[in-house]
């Protein structure tokens, strides 16, 4: 069976105005750069620094140290490895961001291939050491998101998601398909696993590092294992061997297209699939967007909010009549203490200069307490809750420091008639 033309993900939908402002663009391009970067960067953080420190210690020092059983100087070009080995994925995403976003343009001096792409010579070298930073933390992210061995992390986040989505599914006529939302999609795996489990599943996003990584997982890596990515290899503490510091995981545990066409063969009945590059508030507030969804999947994303109201109110106009938002996360607020007048990557995504959606002046923090009792307020009805889940996130299981999650996972319907909360 051939795999119909509407089930795959063919790129990243731009929501802003038709032309892109300079401040976004210097956003796309210092993510893309970003990638390109990483491997410079990283190797002179982590082994070049320390290589310089190391030639400091008194010679005795570092004899004992360069011998059996210690072999430092060993152990910094086994780093230096990994890294290369990291940076083959990270350069890879530089490449397809270059074509899939049309922010190349061709190398008249490439000795390589015809068509080669590069950055255009005003942007080259715009990414700074935060913006390479992301780049890092988005490689170490492919860990929880595209290995067999985050699977366990993957599993108790999306549980629930998929039990709603399950039962949702059940309600519906024959022929139909629900239609799942996924703010803070990240690099794109629950959107995915949702594609495969016959919805038709958007994912939005605000970050272009992860988009730029998402949409090259999805589209464009050729087999599943083709990379060996080292998430712990860029920190020295508190591992217990160094056998530990250098686990590599293979990514994609899956080829997308391969286990597309699988399940289409299997059950003929995978979904859609599409991404949204924008801020969330300014896109799902939008008239069109009104009553749009039969479930809004929120994993590790309502703290994201500098105003939860307006999160939860876009939410629930973006929901359908009796349409679900389930929850899965901590409270981490990513805003506490800080008085937000632009978006986590510096510019604007709703295409104008007007402090709007995540943009907005102003943050508060509740209890999860206080987050069930503004539920409530908004006007949905809580059919399920628990606390207390544990839920790691990238978490190094071999650690000498073990740091957990308790989240909290609820499930809340919107009314057919909005009740009356005054």
């Amino acid at each position: 069976m051939e795999v119909e033309e509407d089930t795959s993900w063919n790129g990243v939908e731009h929501t802003g105005d038709e032309a892109i402002d300079v401040d976004e663009l210097r956003v796309m391009y210092c993510a893309a750069d970003s990638f390109q970067q990483y491997p410079r960067l990283a190797h002179y953080q982590t082994t070049h620094l320390r290589r310089q420190s190391f030639y400091s210690l008194p010679q005795a020092h570092l004899r004992l140290l360069s011998s059996p059983p210690f072999n430092y100087l060993e152990t910094l070009s086994k780093v230096d490895d990994c890294i290369d080995s990291n940076a083959e994925l990270s350069r890879a995403i530089f490449k397809a961001a270059l074509s899939n976003f049309n922010l190349g343009v061709p190398d008249e001096k490439s000795r390589t291939a015809t068509g080669t792409l590069k950055i255009p010579d005003e942007w080259a070298g715009c990414a700074k050491n935060g913006d390479v930073d992301k780049a890092r933390s988005t490689i170490r992210q492919f860990y929880r998101d595209w290995s067999a061995e985050g699977k366990r992390e993957r599993d108790v986040c999306f549980r629930n998601v998929f039990k709603v989505v399950e039962q949702e599914q059940k309600r519906l006529k024959e022929g139909e398909k629900l239609r799942v939302l996924v703010p803070g999609a990240g690099l794109g795996r629950l959107v995915f696993e949702l594609f495969l489990r016959g919805c038709i599943a958007e994912g939005n996003e605000i970050s272009y590092h992860q988009l730029l990584a998402s949409s090259y997982i999805l589209n464009c890596c050729e087999r599943a294992g083709q990379y060996e990515v080292f998430p712990w290899v860029h920190g020295f503490s508190n591992h217990r061997t160094r056998r530990d510091q250098f686990r590599g995981y293979k990514v994609p545990d899956v080829h997308c297209m391969s286990e597309t066409m699988r399940v289409q063969e299997e059950t003929g009945r995978v979904g859609e699939m599409s991404m949204t590059a924008a801020d969330f508030l300014c896109e799902y507030a939008k008239e069109e967007n009104a009553g749009a969804f039969d479930v809004v999947a929120a994993v590790f994303f309502l703290d994201t909010a500098p105003n939860l109201i307006r999160y939860l109110d876009v939410i629930y106009g973006c929901l359908r009549a009796g349409g679900v938002l389930v929850n899965f996360g901590p409270l981490l607020w990513h805003f506490e203490g800080v008085m937000p007048n632009k978006s986590e990557n510096g510019a604007h995504m709703s295409g104008g200069d007007d402090m709007t959606g995540i943009a907005e002046p102003g943050n508060f923090e509740l209890t999860d307490e206080e987050v069930m009792e503004l539920v409530t307020k908004v006007g949905f009805v809580v059919e399920s809750r628990e606390t207390g889940v544990e839920a790691p996130y990238i978490h190094d299981t071999e650690s000498m420091l073990q740091t957990v999650y308790r989240a909290s996972t609820w499930v809340a319907r919107k009314p057919v008639i909005k009740a009356d909360t005054s």
